[in-house]
């Protein structure tokens, strides 16, 4: 039987780990706070002191872990990290969203001692990782990716070979990078629309039937944005300031004129900087427009509910 080591049990990785003891694998597990661990315990999972430990014991390993500077210490520490521990045949699939040069680094490093390394990105949030329904993008060797997509399986349902390593990496900053500039430009027309005079939610049910809105771009808005509730999070704001820092980062390594993405970071720092706003919702920053405009964005929910639900029985 293949033996699954899983690293960084928060609230994404406590779920994903969680779907791959259900299918039935061998889990071996590591957190910086054991108590995290205690559902996949009780679950027949096994505890591992280190990174180094979940190695050694381990086929494949996953990491989910909160960006670079965390991958670093968990790979590289001398003493107890993945490395010290890794084996010829082991795979390792970093499922956080990291740097295109921090997985070049660790790839390199994997590759030394006989293991694969994938950048693994996932992408449908807290939700998505309770019910499977993850995107998993994979960039690495092909033939191991292909061997092992069954266990990808076991937690998304929607794994996919992207190309060599760093690939996916790419491909989810710029998923993350748009959607974070998209959500900063709707607050912009918004603010306008609503300063000359509009309804927010008649202005949010008059622009999705347009041809953009028909791809569902506005419906982003609803949660958060259209009622003005960022509290609790689904994406905390101090980790997506990560992502778009990684994705500006990246554009700038590559010589690529990124000036709304610039622009965006710029409003998350602003925003990151307020008192209590690094754990509230990543999109409080789009808020910082209004300030500005002097307008409030309040919907009703009751409303929001009644336009989407006459849509699905229509």
């Amino acid at each position: 039987m293949t033996t699954i080591g899983f690293i960084g049990l928060g609230t994404m990785g406590a779920h994903m780990a969680a779907n791959i003891q259900r299918a039935g694998h061998r889990l071996v597990v590591h957190d910086m706070r054991r108590a995290a661990a205690e559902r996949l315990l009780a679950g027949g999972a096994e505890w591992a002191e280190s990174p180094k430990d979940v190695a050694a014991r381990s086929d494949v390993v996953f990491l989910s872990l909160p960006g670079p500077p965390e991958v670093e210490q968990v790979v590289f520490n001398s003493n107890s990290g993945i490395l010290a521990g890794a084996h010829p045949g082991m795979a390792l699939f970093d499922l956080s969203t990291d740097s295109p040069a921090m997985v070049r680094k660790f790839h390199a490093a994997l590759a030394e001692k006989g293991c694969q390394a994938f950048d693994a990105p996932v992408s449908g949030g807290p939700e998505g990782a309770r019910t499977g329904k993850l995107a998993i993008w994979c960039g690495g060797d092909r033939a191991t990716y292909d061997r092992l997509k069954p266990i990808l399986d076991s937690f998304g349902d929607q794994a996919a070979y992207i190309g060599p390593i760093g690939t996916a990496t790419v491909a989810k900053l710029v998923h993350n990078m748009a959607g974070y500039a998209i959500g900063l430009a709707t607050a912009e027309v918004f603010s306008m629309g609503v300063k000359a005079g509009m309804d927010p939610v008649d202005l949010w049910a008059a622009v999705r039937q347009g041809a953009l809105g028909r791809r569902r771009t506005f419906d982003r808005v609803v949660d958060q944005f259209l009622v003005n509730r960022y509290d609790p999070p689904a994406f905390q704001l101090k980790l997506a300031h990560k992502d778009v820092s990684l994705a500006v980062g990246l554009g700038r390594e590559l010589g690529v004129p990124m000036h709304i993405c610039e622009y965006t970071l710029a409003e998350m720092t602003r925003a990151l900087e307020r008192p209590g706003w690094a754990t509230k919702d990543s999109r409080i920053p789009m808020t910082l427009q209004l300030e500005r405009a002097g307008v409030t964005i309040a919907g009703d929910p009751a409303r929001i509910k009644a336009i989407l639900d006459a849509e699905k029985g229509g």
